[in-house]
């Protein structure tokens, strides 16, 4: 096999032992890597309705035919098992060191199974890994054990690691590394921590086997040098995803007091411009020539790596205009190894709920002490509002109220668009394949320049469209999206280079093929294993909350704006059409044996009943 290593090491921490076998050639094919990959596995090795934080649950790290390799903004990989928060599909990927030394230690992906009775990690080596224990790093947050295994290992490993909140088990528990790049917003360090496993560290010297070497490397320079020529390539470099936070004010589509609003008073004070003014540092993933992650110091002084989405959340969402204090809390979020936007959203959520009466707690909008108090009571489990926040907005809502301002799709927050003027952007996030996410399909855009009050086929086109490239092509090769979103990258580029990795002749095409079959398997798991632990699917699983329906924005030029409810389930049917799924949003038997996946329609035929 060219362009993979051909070998996946599989991890048993109830038994300490660790294997590695062969990749199938054919799945390899079928699913090329990264999320196809983890989603495969997933399906074959979680028993039906297992425990999200039992055992049985299984944790993938999954790379893909360009990781670690030079080309744009490769240093990736997919973190995946099912979810704590969502009991779904859960995935995330993060750009980090890890991913180039999982692929040059000679491994596409390393599945963890089983849980270790004491705190362990695992040291994995050129071919070979290690439990070993980890009882001097529990506790830790996840910068300081981060510097210990270097500091143990040498420069030159790559670390996957948890903080206190995956293992206290928060729902949205994230993994970490390098102080500051996070992934897996769907609880994946708190499967990481019921697993009692607090990091994985890589160390490899091979090379990856490639096809065309030298029309590989002559392909990766000419896409460097192009990605550098695009006209956006200045701006992005001063302010990266920051720049969003002018851009969403003037669209009327900046979360702002727990998406009640497009805009924000001061908005002025936490944007590109002001973090420009602050930044001191600049900090990108490997294989980066375009790096994301601008540093400021925060109101203590302690470097925080800010991009727009944790801002947005933790600052015009909780209605903090400060944005010092907004790095803070991204920073501690770090530490913690907990998801910023799911801490901005359990924060925005509050703060309605103190001011609907909801709670006895005094969280008023913008009251950073407040903001900060709660966090520390997310993250420490405290009883009460904190522990009940850390199960998740969807657990919140039951126990407290306020189902229709809990703003989650499926149990995960909705990130940093409002959508009461955006019925492509809600029928991204009611159909991301992991909850409410923008990574698969971030149609907003696209959406303000072609008719943002409609309720077309060509929107929902849209939206599958951007899933195929964004959730399929690039979470499976895998890469980074960045580039060809935020400066105009051609997809080709990737399509030649994986080429040259594989000595494949795939068109677009072909990936696009991969990227349905995947973006089926994720939704075949998400009902199989609701009806495993005995909940109905339907099609009320991808609408967004009621607020966006039901109260309508009252500031900005788009005051009075609101979705209608019924034209997005029209929406959403002409999605499901689009996708070959029935009313339910269950794809049919048809769709599912005409993409290879056989074994998934029987399995669900026997649970819900499949349509032809």
């Amino acid at each position: 096999m060219k362009g993979w290593t051909g070998k996946i090491l599989w991890v048993d921490l109830s038994r300490g032992e660790s294997r590695v076998v062969d990749l199938d050639p054919q799945l390899a094919a079928s699913y090329v890597g990264g999320r196809g990959l983890a989603a495969r596995l997933l399906w074959d090795h979680v028993p039906p309705g297992a425990d999200p934080l039992g055992p049985q649950n299984l944790l993938v790290m999954a790379a893909g035919p360009l990781t670690g390799l030079p080309g744009p903004s490769t240093g990736k990989l997919v973190v995946a098992a099912k979810s704590p928060l969502t009991h779904g599909y859960g995935d995330g990927n993060i750009g980090t060191r890890a991913s180039v030394a999982m692929r040059k230690a000679g491994f596409d992906a390393v599945a963890v199974s089983g849980a270790s009775e004491k705190p362990v990690y695992i040291y994995v080596e050129d071919g070979r890994a290690e439990v070993r224990s980890a009882e001097h790093l529990w506790g830790l947050d996840a910068f300081e054990a981060e510097r210990r295994l270097v500091e143990e290992h040498g420069k030159g490993v790559g670390v996957l690691v948890i903080g206190p909140a995956g293992e206290r088990g928060v729902g949205f528990a994230t993994v970490m590394s390098q102080e500051g790049r996070a992934g897996g917003r769907t609880g994946m360090g708190a499967v990481m921590g019921s697993k009692r496993l607090k990091a994985v560290v890589f160390r490899g010297s091979g090379d990856v086997d490639i096809a065309e070497r030298d029309a590989y490397l002559r392909e990766a320079r000419e896409a460097y040098a192009e990605l550098k020529r695009k006209p956006a390539y200045r701006f992005w470099m001063r302010q990266g995803t920051m720049m969003a936070i002018q851009w969403s004010q003037e669209n009327s589509v900046l979360p702002t007091y727990n998406f009640s609003e497009g805009v924000f008073e001061e908005a002025d004070k936490i944007n590109g411009f002001a973090m420009e003014m602050a930044k001191v540092e600049q900090r990108g993933c490997p294989n980066c020539t375009m790096p994301c992650g601008n540093v400021v110091l925060d109101d203590e002084g302690a470097k925080a790596e800010l991009d727009y989405e944790n801002v947005a959340l933790l600052g015009s969402n909780i209605g903090l205009g400060d944005l010092a204090r907004v790095a803070r809390l991204n920073r501690l979020a770090d530490m913690w190894g907990v998801d910023t936007i799911g801490l901005g959203a359990a924060i925005g959520y509050a703060m309605e709920a103190s001011e609907r009466g909801l709670i006895g707690e005094k969280i008023e909008w913008g009251d950073f002490d407040a903001a900060l108090r709660l966090a520390e009571a997310i993250v420490g489990r405290e009883e009460g509002l904190g522990d009940t926040l850390a199960r998740g907005l969807a657990y919140a809502a039951q126990r407290i109220g306020g189902e229709e301002f809990a703003m989650h799709v499926k149990g995960l927050s909705i990130t940093g668009y409002d959508c009461h003027a955006a019925p492509g952007m809600a029928l991204s996030y009611g159909v991301s394949p992991i909850g409410a996410h923008h990574k698969d399909a971030w149609v907003i855009s696209w959406e303000t320049q072609h008719g943002r009050f409609e309720y077309t086929a060509e929107k929902a086109a849209k939206v599958l469209e951007l899933q195929r490239i964004r959730g399929g092509f690039f979470e499976t090769l895998v890469a980074c999206r960045l580039p060809w979103v935020e400066l105009g990258l051609e997809l080709d580029w990737y399509v030649r280079l994986f080429n040259h990795a594989t000595g494949l002749s795939w068109s677009l095409d072909d990936h696009f093929r991969v990227a349905d079959r995947v973006l089926n398997l994720v939704r075949a798991f998400w009902v199989r294993e609701y009806s495993a632990e005995g909940r109905p699917w339907s099609r009320r699983l991808d609408t967004p909350p009621r607020k966006w329906f039901e109260r309508p924005l009252t500031r900005g030029p788009l005051a009075g704006a609101r979705l209608d409810p019924l034209k997005y389930d029209e929406l959403l049917g002409k999605y499901y059409g689009l996708m070959g799924w029935d009313y339910r949003g269950i794809p049919r038997r048809s769709t599912l044996e005409r993409l290879g996946l056989g074994f998934a329609a029987a399995e669900l035929d026997r649970r819900v009943g499949l349509l032809p």
